[in-house]
């Protein structure tokens, strides 16, 4: 993933309509946390993406954008790891604890090595606020909002467009925004987090 991100061959029709199935009711709040956890039959059903070779999984999320919920993301990099307990470790900072779970900013060697998947259950073009992104902004490291700021005045964003059942693959590095739908409807994005525990 040079440009640190790709949208790839997600699920089939049969899986992806029993994950629609599983998550018609709209989420209050627009997202739900710890989904794994609190839908056992959708994790089973997804287990084959969180086959991930060295990988494992960290978060589990639903976002879930609907016309009664239709928020926008600014600029930023995903730089916490969700933890199963907190620890103390040279480099690891900034603990917080969201929905009774630690979250950590682990050291660069660590987030470098973090992969994201984001399964669409719903067609998300342009006028759905869609993930945007910086290419191989992932290579940069770890910027300031400031140094954020200058890279998206000098580059040009990409919208990354999906089709339902699509994966798109992300480097939790990369440079990414996403914005108000403008037309909106159902955006459901199953958002899985892996780190090389």
């Amino acid at each position: 993933m040079t440009e640190g991100f790709e949208i790839v061959p997600g699920v089939g029709a049969e899986v992806l309509a029993r994950c629609l199935q599983l998550t018609r009711a709209p989420v209050e709040g627009g997202g739900t946390r710890r989904l794994f956890e609190r839908m056992p039959e959708l994790a089973e059903l997804l287990s084959p993406l969180c086959a991930v070779p060295g990988m494992v999984l960290s978060r589990s999320i639903l976002f879930d954008k609907t016309a009664e919920s239709n928020w926008k993301v600014g600029w930023h990099q995903d730089v916490t790891l969700a933890c199963e307990q907190r620890f103390e470790r040279p480099g690891w900072t900034n603990w917080t604890v969201k929905d009774g779970v630690p979250h950590v900013q682990p050291p660069l060697e660590v987030l470098e090595q973090m992969l994201t998947l984001r399964l669409h259950l719903d067609p998300c073009g342009a006028d759905n606020g869609p993930l945007r992104a910086l290419p191989g902004s992932h290579q940069l490291g770890r910027l300031s909002p400031a140094e954020i700021q200058r890279l998206v005045a000098a580059e040009t964003a990409v919208d990354c467009l999906c089709e339902a059942g699509q994966l798109l693959r992300m480097r939790p590095l990369l440079v990414h925004s996403s914005g108000s739908a403008t037309r909106p409807g159902r955006r459901r994005v199953v958002h899985l987090e892996f780190w090389p525990g």
